[in-house]
């Protein structure tokens, strides 16, 4: 009998070695940190994140665990949860593009808190986080597309794989330990697309989160679980209605680095959105600036994912404008840009806004390639423009680089009123790999 995915999982984690790692991944778990840290910064002033934190504040326990841009701390557990809902609070996060899964939101936070609750190294951090995205993204591969298309929220569902293996590692358990980790982390996944535009999706990766450190704990007291736990006949992969291609799991582990393949995001919004907005900017600067009322309609073209994503027709809450096509396409048009502040809820009533994006169409185009769009504007004295954008900015083709997510730091850290301790915390978490342990770090990031 073949071996099961958790025992080779298993294996891969407990035996991997940070040296043996190539220097481009390694360099990639510092810049996805870099920017999960910068995203959670940018929402700690959002009343989801006070209300989430107030919560678990009463059944916290030791508190030593930093929650991000606050000043309390909590219990590793606590803390994870709240830090992985205000990383993905703002749709601003990194993005595996095959999967769509946000690789940093379930594991760091997790990891983070275990280590900074007990001491451990930066090196033995960023080694963690990365072999949790690679478990949570080769999962998640294994299962993909029908696992998101059956409704599942993909970041949350194997995000709590990841935050258990990454969590597994820093407390060092052995391969039999690692498996037993994502077992127990199998009974305890959930999250829904429905509730993408929601708190009740931040819940579910938060939830990711702190079950994933729970397994780890759990496992290190010598709890079990299946050994075929992810793709049994009645396991993970199965229950959630999809046939998994088990060789996307196991096959070139330590070779082939799927968290090497992280990308980040220049818009706080869904990433298949990201070509419409370059497009309608592109198109705005190329029909200088228009008045939007001169604008007579606007056709956004992409593949059937775009269209399912997006085509929400009339935008309800504010949480709706960072996954709708409609408003995406408008707030470029009008606005010149699409900030933080352009998906918030002043940018939901806005009349002007609102009037601009009842006139965007979404239509099918099935030539277009994932993660590509087409805008077309055509004006009131007939004039019409079009441009498709094949790549978005921040995508594998189009890299952010380290620049631009250090201005991308800066910015979040300003949104979060804690401006003045941007530098610090980006020279800490680039200088991560020699420090001692992550305290250093955490304080620079606690309010």
């Amino acid at each position: 009998m073949s071996e099961t995915a958790a025992t080779v999982l298993g294996r891969f984690v407990a035996a991997s070695d940070w040296d043996a790692i190539p220097a481009a991944v390694r360099a990639e778990g510092v810049r996805t940190l870099l920017n999960h840290l910068g995203c959670a910064l940018g929402s700690t002033n959002d009343p989801q994140v006070r209300r989430l934190a107030a919560v678990l504040c009463p059944f916290s326990g030791a508190a030593t665990a930093t929650v991000v841009g606050q000043a309390e701390r909590l219990d590793p557990m606590a803390a994870g949860f709240v830090n992985a809902v205000a990383s993905n609070l703002l749709d601003y996060d990194d993005t595996h593009l095959r999967t769509v899964i946000h690789p940093a939101a379930p594991v760091a936070p997790a990891v983070l808190a275990l280590a900074e609750s007990r001491g451990l190294p930066g090196a033995a951090v960023l080694h963690a986080l990365l072999l949790g995205m690679e478990v949570e993204c080769r999962i998640g591969n294994a299962v993909s597309p029908g696992h998101y298309d059956r409704g599942w929220h993909i970041t949350a569902t194997t995000g709590v794989f990841g935050a258990a293996a990454g969590c597994a590692r820093l407390l060092g358990l052995d391969a039999a330990g690692v498996a037993a980790a994502l077992g127990i982390a199998a009974s305890q996944s959930a999250g829904l697309v429905e509730n993408l535009p929601n708190g009740a999706k931040n819940v579910g990766v938060g939830n990711a989160a702190r079950n994933g450190l729970f397994a780890a704990l759990l496992a290190e007291a010598g709890c079990d679980a299946a050994a075929a736990s992810i793709e049994g006949r009645l396991g993970w992969a199965r229950a959630m209605g999809d046939e998994p291609r088990v060789a996307e799991i196991t096959e070139g582990l330590g070779a082939r680095w799927e968290a090497g393949r992280n990308t980040y995001k220049p818009y706080p919004a869904g990433i298949v959105f990201h070509a419409v907005i370059d497009a309608a900017l592109a198109l705005r600067a190329e029909l200088r600036a228009p008045d939007p009322a001169a604008i007579a309609s606007v056709e956004v073209a992409g593949d059937a994912l775009l269209l399912a994503r997006g085509d929400r027709g009339k935008v309800r809450i504010a949480g709706d404008q960072r996954v709708s096509i409609h408003h995406c396409a408008a707030v470029a048009l009008q606005r010149g840009r699409a900030g933080v502040a352009d998906f918030d809820a002043a940018a939901l009533t806005d009349p002007v806004l609102d009037a601009l994006r009842d006139r965007v169409r979404a239509v099918l185009d099935a030539s277009l390639p994932r993660g590509a769009a087409r805008v077309t504007v055509t004006l009131a004295d007939g004039r019409r423009a079009e441009t498709t954008v094949p790549h978005a900015r921040g995508s594998a083709e189009r890299p952010m680089s380290d620049a631009g997510l250090d201005a991308k730091f800066r910015d979040n850290a300003t949104l979060g009123g804690m401006a003045d301790r941007a530098e610090a915390a980006i020279a800490a978490v680039r200088g991560l790999g020699a420090a001692s342990d992550v305290r250093t770090l955490m304080a620079l990031l606690r309010r």
